[in-house]
């Protein structure tokens, strides 16, 4: 991870970037965030086909979590490198793919500050986990600067409109973001990712696609959430036993007007974006 010069220390009126990332980096590190990502392998393997990768490309899995886009890529017979800079979300990837026989190397890194060479991967991927950093641009420069020409960068961001865009729009009402942080849900829109690749990229193709959330019922996601998606866990730790009900009652109040289940479990489609970028 990169210290700040004093150039880039922040001024009077702009956002501590740095002071974000550590906020940042023990929510993710709080809680057990593979319980719920583990429940989205399917995205992994999707963006995968979207990539149309191959055996034996070289692929970067970019704040992998515990694994699912690594996973994917190593089952497809590729050269993964699986990073996330929060260690414990890399050994549960580690042990994933020992479980089932994959080779793939783990590696501690920042997805701001990857240290890898120019031009090192075929692919570069990221589900659900480049769109949380702090510092948008630098994040997106990395993506680029680790690809080769002529190779893919594939992303799938919650867009600001679907299900969890809604759900951390509910948590800033209760815990408002720093003043000037860019919202994560921006890598879920078409404007912003032209904004950030597309000068550097011969097509920028995006498809909005949904990724059903199934639970035993409302109350049982809360639970698990609450219990373990770091981001959520910090919200109600950090609120007083009035706003948490509130809190909760908002979230509930949400996952009823979107879900589709009528036997008393949950089924909330989440709209996200699947991005395949081919550098130029």
């Amino acid at each position: 991870m990169m210290t700040p010069t004093a150039a880039e220390s922040p001024q009077p009126g702009q956002i501590d970037l740095k002071a974000l990332k550590t906020r940042q980096h023990g929510a993710w590190s709080s809680g057990d965030y593979a319980v719920v990502g583990t429940t989205l392998q399917i995205v992994g393997e999707q963006l995968c086909e979207a990539l149309d990768i191959r055996s034996g490309q070289r692929v970067l899995d970019v704040a992998a979590g515990n694994g699912n886009a690594t996973l994917a890529a190593a089952r497809r017979w590729c050269d993964v490198v699986s990073t996330d800079y929060v260690p414990s979300l890399l050994e549960r990837g580690r042990l994933r793919a020992a479980a089932e026989g994959l080779s793939v190397e783990f590696k501690e890194a920042d997805a701001e500050a990857l240290g890898f060479g120019d031009a090192a991967f075929d692919v570069v991927v990221s589900t659900f986990g480049v769109m949380f950093t702090p510092n948008q641009d630098a994040a997106a420069a990395e993506l680029l600067r680790v690809c080769k020409s002529g190779g893919k960068i594939g992303l799938a961001n919650w867009t600001p409109d679907g299900f969890i865009g809604q759900v951390f729009k509910t948590l800033g009402k209760y815990l408002p973001p720093p003043a000037g942080a860019k919202s994560p849900a921006l890598w879920g829109t078409r404007a912003r990712l032209i904004e950030m690749f597309g000068a550097s990229a011969i097509s920028v193709k995006s498809e909005p696609r949904n990724f059903s959330f199934r639970y035993r019922s409302p109350e049982h996601f809360l639970d698990v959430f609450k219990s373990y998606y770091g981001p959520m866990l910090k919200a109600f730790a950090a609120l007083d036993a009035v706003n948490q009900q509130g809190l909760r009652n908002d979230l509930l109040a949400l996952i009823a007007r979107m879900n589709r289940a009528e036997d008393g479990t949950m089924i909330v489609p989440s709209e996200y974006l699947e991005i395949v970028i081919l550098k130029r």
